[in-house]
């Protein structure tokens, strides 16, 4: 049976052809009058948009009569329009336009056509804005596969100038590209990352979907083997992080600093990357884990800032306060082992003493001797700042 473009005469598509002009500038006419936001474009897009629903219809005259492989594709329609169209006008909009410019035809039609050729005419608009529908479909989605390609490149770029420190005037406009120019309370977490097929998605998509449900923003890149994710408006770090462990693969998970601004976060993510190349020194680190848990860690493999943190919140307190009591006491405590009459006995002072004196070693420090892991910490410290110039490091992560 032949399709319904094919029965209308060629009387009738004549007639169409000739009235073509006129029902583009209907179709136009009505947009405008029915759809506000079509009346808030700017000249030159409504421009362009009319230019579309003209190449329409004269692309509806080719289809009429056309059949099979000799059949013009839909999707040229939308071929005299620029790319940068999809950002001002959505897919829905464009149905809506679709729409429209069918309703335009089919009434207006009737006038043009004979009597014996309206039916089909009519079925052969409706069969016509169906293909044009899915045509707008497929233009739309390659637009968004180009523009997400796009955004990928530029996340890459910008989480890249993070990590090594830049923020010249080009990052800052990539930034706020991506949304970020504005963005605060940022911080860095660290992972390693997820083997492929883990979650369905890749690791950065898995970012985003997950950050997404938390309603915050992420800028997430893979180097090799870590998967580094920026997080903005970061209220709680450590809760964050735990929200964040699915996306990550099997091993340490740590979190830098919370630092005011994006283009502060390369001293987080320098943190971040420290803390998790030294987490396995420490096997029983909680996952996810502060930067700043891993001091010691860290100054065993060298980072600077990690050692004059420990200078600065440990060693500089405990030699400034109280004569230098307190650094005694500390090194002596750790020297017996943790035995508070041992130390009491090297120190030439009560027990009671020395129990004050590591009470305030935790108040100066926050580090407790009584805790294996902090009493590491304060051992590597200690034994740092014995070492030429370690406390007169630069200080601050």
């Amino acid at each position: 049976m032949p399709s319904p473009a094919t029965r209308v005469s060629n009387r009738s598509r004549e007639r169409i052809a000739r009235a073509g002009g006129d029902l583009a500038t209907t179709a136009a006419q009505e947009m405008e009058a029915a759809h506000e936001w079509y009346r808030q474009l700017s000249a030159e897009d409504r421009s362009w948009v009319g230019l579309v629903a003209q190449s329409g219809i004269a692309a509806f005259l080719g289809w009429l009569g056309s059949e099979g492989q000799d059949r013009p594709g839909t999707t040229d329609v939308f071929g005299t329009a620029p790319q940068e169209l999809t950002r001002s006008i959505s897919l829905k909009q464009t149905l809506d336009l679709i729409r429209t410019v069918v309703a335009v035809v089919e009434r207006e039609v009737d006038g043009l056509v004979s009597a014996k050729d309206r039916r089909a005419v009519h079925e052969a608009v409706l069969v016509y804005s169906r293909e044009i529908a899915f045509a707008a479909a497929e233009v739309y989605a390659a637009a968004a596969e180009v523009r997400g390609a796009w955004e990928a490149r530029l996340e890459s770029l910008v989480v890249d100038s993070v990590l090594r420190g830049e923020a010249d005037e080009a990052i800052r406009s990539r930034a706020a590209a991506l949304g970020w120019g504005s963005a605060t309370e940022v911080a860095v977490i660290v992972g390693t990352t997820p083997p492929r097929g883990t979650t369905g998605f890749g690791p950065v998509e898995s970012v985003h979907r997950q950050t997404n449900r938390l309603g915050l923003s992420a800028l997430a890149t893979v180097q090799g083997p870590r998967l580094i994710c920026i997080v903005a408006q970061v209220e709680d770090d450590i809760e964050l992080a735990r929200d964040l462990l699915g996306v990550f693969g099997e091993g340490p998970v740590v979190i830098g600093p919370v630092v005011p601004h994006l283009f502060a976060a390369g001293r987080s993510a320098r943190a971040a990357i420290s803390g998790h190349t030294a987490a396995p020194a420490w096997p029983a680190a909680p996952r996810p884990a502060r930067a700043d848990d891993l001091l010691a860690e860290r100054a065993l493999i060298g980072d600077l800032p990690a050692r004059a943190a420990l200078g600065d919140r440990i060693v500089r307190p405990l030699l400034d306060t109280s004569g230098g009591h307190l650094f005694e006491t500390a090194t002596t405590y750790l020297d017996s082992g943790g035995n508070l009459e041992a130390s009491a006995r090297a120190l030439f002072v009560h027990a009671n003493t020395v129990r004050y004196r590591l009470g305030r070693i935790i108040d100066l420090t926050g580090y407790d001797l009584t805790d294996p892991h902090d009493a590491f910490t304060l051992r590597i410290a200690l034994a740092l700042s014995h070492l030429p110039r370690t406390v007169r490091a630069p200080s601050g992560l």
